[in-house]
C-alpha cells in the first residue's frame, strides 16, 4: 500500500510543509476518530487543481474508530473519486467550512451520518477530513459520551480553524495516552468539570481519595505529588490547560501520564481536555531496564579492568624472562588480551550490545603500529567502514585483526618499510575484510590449514569455526599478500 508521502508527491500539488502538517495530523487523529467514534478519512484534491474546480479527491489517510463500529471495513487509501461524488466534500472545500449533513446515509446498508471538515494551514486548505459515523448501534448517549462529543466537536473547529495539531507541537508519541485510558475536561480556568471512571480510578491509585470533579487539576496533582519542597508551580501551569503538554505525576508508588490538549475556538481557549493512563508498570520496567543496562555495563568495565590487570602481569613476567621465544610468547598473549580489553572498554560506554568497531578497528590498528620494530617504519591505515558490530561478532574479529596485523608486521614486512592497510566492505548481510601488505609474501606451498603458527591458527578458529565465515590467503598483485575474510552478520542472531 502506498505511504501518505507516496501519494502527495506523487498524485497532489501540495508542498513539504503541507505534507509535513499532514503527517502531524495524521499522527495525531486517533484522538478525533476515537471522541467522536467516527472514521475519518482524509482527501486531498489530486494533482491540477484549480482555486475554483478539483476535478477529484485522492484518500491519502484513513483511521478507524476504537471506541464505536466503523462505517467502512474496506480499505480507502489510494483511492481517486470525481468531483460531484462526495458532495460534502465538495461543499466543505468551496464554502471553507465544516459541513454537516442531517439525514443518514444509507449506500452500504448501514446508516451512516457523513460530515467533512476542512484541514487548514494557515490561510490554505490542504484538504478534507470525511468524519462518517456508524449509527447501526444509536442509542441514547452516556454523559462520557457526550463528553467524548463535545470534545471531538471542539477538535473538528481547531482542525479547521488551522489550530490542531498545535503548530509547535512535538509530533504525538505513540504511547501516548489514547481516549480509552481516561479523560478529564477542564474549563478555562482548569478546573475538572467531567473524570471518565478510568481517570478516576488512575487518581485513585496516586491517592486521591475525593472525586476530581469540581478540583483544579493542576493543584490537585501537585498537592499529591508534595514531598515537603515548596508547591511545585511548574506542575501546576503544566496540568491548567494553557497550553499543550505531556507531564507524569508520581506518588503513592503508582506513575499516570498526562498529555494536556487545550480546546481553542475562535483564538479563545474554551476549555482543555487531558488523556490520562496509568503507567506504573511500564515505569517499572524501563527502570529495571536501565538498572540492567547499567549492571552490564559495569561488568564490562570491570572485565576490561581485569584484562588489562592480567595483561600488566604478562607484561612484567616477560621482563624476568632471559629466553627471548618465551619472552615473545608472552609479548603476544600481552596484545591479544589488549585487544579484548579494547573491545570490553567501547561496551562499557554503550547502553546495548552493540558497538561501533571502526573505532576498535582503528585502536587495533593504531597498537600494532606502536609495537612494531622501529626499522619497520610502517603505519598502518584502515580503508572504507566496518559500521556498529554486535559484540558477538566484535570481540574475536578484533582478535583476528591483531593476529594478522603482528603476523604481516613481523614476517611479511621485516625491517623496512612497507604497505600496511585493512580494507573494510560492508553490505546488508556480510561484511568483507581485506589486510593487504607489500612486503615478501607467503611460500608458495604455503597452507592456512597445515600451518603451525598459533596465530594463524587462531585466527581460522575464529573465523571460520565461531562467526561463520571464510578466510582466504592471496597473493598482492605487486607483491605481497592479501588475507581475505568473509563474514556473515546474521551470524551471532542465529546463535543467540
Amino acid at each position: 500500500m502506498p505511504t501518505l508521502t507516496d501519494l502527495v508527491r506523487n498524485q497532489t500539488d501540495l508542498d513539504d510543509t503541507d505534507l509535513e502538517w499532514l503527517h502531524a495530523l495524521v499522527s495525531d487523529w486517533q484522538l478525533l476518530a476515537d471522541l467522536s467514534f467516527a472514521d475519518l478519512v482524509l482527501w486531498v484534491p489530486v494533482r491540477g487543481t484549480a482555486a475554483d474546480a478539483v476535478p477529484g479527491w485522492l484518500c491519502v489517510a484513513q483511521m478507524r474508530p476504537t471506541t464505536g463500529p466503523t462505517a467502512y471495513p474496506q480499505d480507502l487509501v489510494g483511492k481517486v473519486v470525481r468531483n460531484g461524488r462526495r458532495g460534502l466534500i465538495d461543499v466543505a472545500w468551496r464554502e471553507r467550512r465544516i459541513v454537516r449533513e442531517g439525514d443518514p446515509e444509507w449506500g452500504s446498508g448501514i446508516p451512516v451520518r457523513e460530515e467533512s471538515i476542512p484541514v487548514r494551514r494557515g490561510d490554505k486548505i490542504l484538504g478534507i477530513i470525511q468524519r462518517s459515523t456508524n449509527l447501526s448501534s444509536a442509542r441514547t448517549p452516556s454523559r462520557l459520551e457526550l463528553t467524548y462529543l463535545q470534545s471531538a466537536s471542539d477538535l473538528a473547529q481547531m482542525i479547521s480553524d488551522g489550530r490542531f495539531p498545535a503548530p509547535d507541537a512535538a509530533a504525538n508519541l505513540v504511547r501516548s495516552p489514547r481516549v480509552g485510558d481516561g479523560l478529564l475536561r477542564l474549563d478555562q480556568a482548569g478546573v475538572v468539570t467531567y473524570a471518565s471512571p478510568n481517570a478516576q480510578s488512575a487518581f485513585r491509585r496516586l491517592g486521591l481519595a475525593t472525586d476530581l470533579v469540581g478540583t483544579s487539576l493542576g493543584e490537585t496533582a501537585a498537592a499529591l505529588s508534595h514531598t515537603g519542597e515548596p508547591l511545585e508551580e511548574s506542575l501546576v501551569v503544566s496540568l491548567s490547560g494553557r497550553a499543550p503538554r505531556e507531564v507524569e505525576v508520581e506518588c503513592n508508588g503508582s506513575v499516570v501520564q498526562l498529555r494536556i490538549i487545550p480546546l481553542l475556538v475562535n483564538d479563545t481557549r474554551i476549555a482543555a481536555i487531558a488523556l490520562l493512563r496509568d503507567v506504573t508498570e511500564l515505569r517499572w520496567r524501563d527502570r529495571e531496564l536501565m538498572s540492567k543496562d547499567a549492571t552490564i555495563r559495569e561488568i564490562h568495565h570491570r572485565v576490561k579492568n581485569n584484562l588489562q590487570t592480567v595483561a600488566a602481569l604478562l607484561r612484567l613476567q616477560a621482563r624476568r624472562l632471559q629466553v627471548p621465544e618465551a619472552r615473545d610468547a608472552l609479548d603476544e598473549a600481552v596484545r591479544r588480551v589488549g585487544s579484548i580489553a579494547i573491545v570490553h572498554e567501547t561496551l562499557s560506554h554503550t547502553p546495548e550490545e552493540l558497538v561501533d568497531f571502526d573505532d576498535i578497528a582503528d585502536r587495533v590498528i593504531t597498537m600494532a603500529g606502536e609495537v612494531s620494530s622501529p626499522e619497520a617504519q610502517v603505519t598502518p591505515k584502515r580503508t572504507g567502514s566496518f559500521g556498529v558490530l554486535p559484540s558477538m561478532i566484535a570481540t574475536p574479529l578484533a582478535m583476528v585483526l591483531t593476529e594478522l596485523l603482528q603476523n604481516a608486521l613481523e614476517h611479511g614486512l621485516p625491517q623496512r618499510d612497507g604497505l600496511l592497510e585493512v580494507v573494510a566492505s560492508r553490505g546488508e548481510e556480510r561484511l568483507s575484510v581485506v589486510v593487504a601488505d607489500d612486503g615478501r609474501g607467503f611460500p608458495i606451498d604455503f597452507d592456512v590449514e597445515s600451518a603451525t603458527s598459533l596465530g594463524l591458527q587462531i585466527v581460522r578458529t575464529l573465523i571460520v569455526g565461531e562467526l561463520g565465515g571464510s578466510l582466504e590467503f592471496q597473493p598482492r598483485p605487486g607483491g605481497g599478500t592479501e588475507v581475505h575474510l568473509d563474514l556473515p552478520l546474521d551470524h551471532a542472531l542465529r546463535h543467540d
